[in-house]
């Protein structure tokens, strides 16, 4: 491998054109500025492809898809259908996940062929405000101090571990471990989670599905708190045919007997003590910033009250020529967000003749791939309302059209979902929420909706009546709204937004006869 890197005579110092912290959305900025000629530094402490592919989303929905067709399975006798309960074959379920996860040394190893590139295996810190060195993956040591003209901080999360008394002497679970040494062999027979969040809930509909007894032990009034309280009503309410769901509650210590996890839990109300045992215990209570690493105060990189790194519109830190993205951020910790952001600072390092663009995330999408699926973006309706505008919410169940009850709905049904729209009354989206069936791929079209850039007219009317030509604007059935937004990752949403970059001019198909 070539590497195209200054040697400061002065110090005899390599200097990279470009430092990139963090091989998540990072790779993309590193790979434009490979494809332009620069001298390129990457810096990875743990498995290439970031949080998504190795340790978050991409594994998690391997899982998560086998237990949403048992779930269907169990409810089908509703529509006419019987199924014998589903023999889990774990072992296949669990090779396709780590297969999915091992494409984390494909990309490694293509990535060293790479001319221009030098990668760093260990975690990095600065040493000056453009220095930085490495502690060496191993125990190996230290690598020699570099520079970098440019850096680009894509450098992460990870679970928070809360203060709760015996937690460290315990052989709890996060995520990082999980997807790591601690992946059970098999489903284990009783889980406790503590949080009530998105992977708090992805994991008890995995594990529940699997006949796993899973208890979760959340300090908040109701799961998903940043849904809208409708939503995380239904979801409890499906979820407590199959799992115990303990609201309110804060977990105050952790012990071990006789191989359980025994967690004394407190009644946030009452203060009244109770226990919850099981054979595994996973936390799950929020992400930290991974910042606290990096020795940023060598930088003068600024820090939000939280940890996270501070950033501009433009996603350039309080330091000239260091820039930062997706998780490191904080806020949105999604995969799709993160690519945006790398898309954001692609376009302000390496078009400097153009006009900057802002990071915008005014309509940013997500899934809950739990049982029952939710999907979200944009306000809730109590958000929209501290805005002061005039607000329009509808809410629609699944059993108030044909195919809601095909599929086995009933008016009144305690799994019957729905779609709630919140708009401006000047017809303007502010934000659509799902919680059913296929919820991504229902919400998605709202995002596209919102990013078509057109505002409709005010009118004196609570419900907007506007002809066809009132309402064409330019992009009107153009691809722009899709290119522009962000897409849930993973869902099938990307099977049609990612054809975007495919588009090749046409040509006359030729049939082949194979007579």
């Amino acid at each position: 491998m070539t590497l195209c890197v200054t040697i400061r005579e002065e110090t005899g110092m390599k200097t990279f054109d470009l430092v990139v912290v963090g091989t998540g959305a990072g790779l993309s900025v590193a790979q434009e500025a490979l494809q332009r000629g620069w001298s390129v530094a990457l810096v990875e402490s743990g498995k290439f492809g970031g949080t998504c592919l190795t340790r978050g989303c991409i594994p998690s929905k391997i899982l998560t898809t086998p237990a949403d067709l048992i779930r269907d399975a169990e409810r089908a006798e509703r529509i006419g259908l019987k199924f014998e309960k589903p023999a889990v074959a774990w072992e296949v379920v669990a090779r396709r996940m780590w297969k999915k996860i091992g494409l984390n040394r494909e990309i490694e190893n293509n990535l060293r062929n790479e001319r221009g590139l030098t990668i760093f295996n260990g975690e990095g810190a600065f040493t000056a405000p453009m220095r930085m060195r490495v502690k060496m993956n191993g125990g190996s040591g230290f690598s020699e101090e570099f520079e970098g003209r440019r850096f680009v901080l894509a450098s992460g999360a990870r679970s928070i571990v809360p203060p709760i008394e015996g937690l460290d002497g315990t052989d709890f679970l996060t995520t990082e471990n999980f997807f790591g040494d601690k992946f059970p062999e098999r489903p284990w027979t009783s889980l406790i989670l503590i949080g009530g969040g998105i992977v708090a809930a992805e994991f008890a509909h995995i594990f529940s599905a699997l006949g796993t007894k899973v208890t979760i032990v959340e300090m908040l009034p109701r799961l998903l708190a940043a849904e809208e309280p409708e939503v995380s009503a239904l979801v409890e309410r499906v979820f407590r045919e199959d799992i115990s769901v303990r609201l309110n509650s804060k977990a105050l210590s952790v012990r071990e007997e006789q191989g359980k996890k025994i967690v004394v839990v407190a009644d946030t109300r009452t203060g009244a003590l109770s226990e919850a045992a099981a054979d595994a215990l996973l936390v799950a209570v929020g992400r930290k910033s991974n910042a606290d690493l990096l020795r940023l105060e060598k930088t003068g990189v600024e820090l939000t009250p939280q940890g996270w790194i501070k950033t501009d519109a433009f996603l350039e830190t309080t330091r000239p020529n260091i820039w930062a993205i997706g998780d490191a951020l904080g806020g949105f910790q999604f995969r799709h967000k993160a690519n945006a952001d790398a898309d954001v600072v692609i376009h302000n390092l390496f078009a400097p003749d153009k006009p900057k663009i802002r990071a915008d995330n005014s309509a940013v999408p997500w899934a809950v791939f739990t049982h029952p699926q939710v999907g979200h973006v944009g306000l809730t309706e109590s958000q929209a309302l501290e805005t002061g505008l005039n607000v329009l919410t509808a809410v629609f169940h699944y059993s108030d059209v044909a195919k809601g009850f095909a599929l086995g709905f009933e008016k009144g049904g305690p799994d019957d979902g729905f779609f709630k729209l919140v708009a401006e009354d000047s017809g303007r989206i502010l934000g659509a929420h799902v919680v059913g069936p296929q919820a991504a791929l229902l919400v998605q079209p709202f995002v596209y909706l919102m990013n078509s850039g057109y505002a409709c007219p005010k009118s004196k009317n609570a419900v907007p009546r506007l002809s066809r030509e009132d309402m064409a604007c330019p992009e009107a059935g153009s691809i722009m709204p899709i290119y522009r937004s962000q897409v849930i990752h993973p869902s099938l949403n990307e099977v049609t937004a990612w054809a975007l970059g495919a588009l090749r001019p046409a040509t006359p198909f030729k049939h082949q006869d194979n007579g």
